[in-house]
């Protein structure tokens, strides 16, 4: 496999990387947070990266998307990283289409992928129920009355729960909490009688919110796949949307990298740039090597991924638990080599380690990944 870039790739890449730094950088970020935006993105923004094709860059042609792959969508949502460009790229593109890919009918496919690629419809997955992602552990109860499911539960770090219009809610309709067997996926609409949408504060002040559903009552119909059956296809969905966050966690520790060596190329002491230090030269030298094959390893967990390999689940936890490895040293140096005016709100680096903390955590963190990677290693 070659690692490499081709010149289509290399086209979105550039493309994508000039979109995002005029229509949705670090500053944009900064004034929806100071703005206490609701839906926690502009509206606008997404408007134009939907006509672009970016919303439908990884859905099949068949469903109304461009087919380009998610090494197309990988390369874009690393751009996003370097931006930190708040937009429903995640939570929608990279993993409720891919839930829905997997465990939708043929009908439930051509009704919400195209509406996904088309930009009309925003959905989002409702997974976690505690502080660590734990999907096993799903407790949600859903019984069926008549030809209706009803669910009771919670939900918590749904992303840009304020802005969905429709919810994929995971819960149990057989089996105990640990158990693959019993778990199925539900199409909730927002508006839907019972269901209360909270919004939380998130430290890297993107969106997100916590969910309460009490007695929410949806058609059979609403289930995507069969009932009881969903684990299979919603583990490989989330080993996907792992990859995709390790490619925004690449881009993000990245642009990191890059504004710090600059600024060690800068800053001065003792009448001397700081850059000329050993000591800090050593450790830039370290940060580009791991992000070297940080790189490499973001780009083969893609491949695999368009390629249909069957060792998926183990490159997925390979690549989120390096790049949740990597962001978290390049993004605590970065804080240091800035020294004071790192730790201000007016310096933009503060934003790039709140970013990097919570999609660390998104959907499993560098030790979930690390035991997960060892045991389906045979260790």
């Amino acid at each position: 496999m070659a690692l490499v870039l081709n010149e289509e790739q290399v086209m979105l890449k550039e493309s994508a990387a000039g979109f995002l730094a005029e229509k949705a950088s670090v500053a944009q970020l900064r004034a929806l947070r100071d703005s206490n935006s609701e839906r926690g993105f502009s509206d606008d923004v997404w408007r134009e990266m939907s006509e672009m094709g970016w919303a439908g860059i990884a859905i099949p042609e068949a469903f109304g998307g461009l087919g380009y792959g998610y090494t197309g969508l990988g390369l874009v949502l690393e751009q996003a990283g370097r931006n930190l460009s708040a937009s429903p790229l995640q939570s929608t593109v990279l993993v409720a289409a891919s839930v829905i890919g997997e465990l939708g009918s043929e009908k439930q496919k051509e009704e919400l992928l195209a509406a996904i690629a088309g930009g009309d419809k925003l959905v989002s997955l409702a997974l976690q129920e505690g502080p660590h992602h734990a999907p096993l552990r799903t407790a949600l109860h859903a019984e069926l009355q008549g030809d209706e499911y009803v669910l009771n539960g919670a939900k918590v770090l749904v992303l840009d729960a304020s802005a969905a219009d429709v919810f994929i809610v995971i819960g149990r309709t057989g089996g105990e909490p640990g158990d693959e067997r019993g778990l199925s996926a539900f199409l909730v609409d927002a508006d839907t009688a019972g269901l209360t949408i909270e919004r939380r504060s998130m430290v890297d002040s993107r969106s997100a919110g916590a969910l309460l559903l009490a007695d929410v009552r949806v058609p059979a119909g609403n289930m995507l796949g069969e009932a009881g059956a969903a684990w299979e296809g919603l583990a490989r969905a989330l080993d996907i949307a792992n990859i995709g966050l390790a490619a925004e966690l690449l881009g993000l520790s990245t642009e990191a990298f890059e504004r710090t060596n600059a600024y060690l190329k800068e800053r001065k002491q003792f009448g001397r740039v700081i850059g000329s230090f050993q000591g800090l030269q050593h450790r830039a030298a370290e940060m580009f090597a791991e992000l070297e094959l940080a790189r490499s390893i973001v780009l083969q967990a893609l491949h695999a991924i368009d390629d249909g390999e069957q060792d998926l689940a183990l490159q997925a936890s390979a690549a989120k638990a390096k790049l949740c490895e990597v962001a978290q040293r390049v993004t605590n140096e970065a804080i240091q080599m800035h020294g004071g005016i790192g730790m201000t709100d007016e310096h933009e680096i503060g934003f790039f380690i709140k970013r990097a903390r919570v999609a660390q955590h998104i959907f499993g963190d560098y030790n979930y990944h690390l035991d997960r990677f060892a045991q389906l290693s045979g260790f």
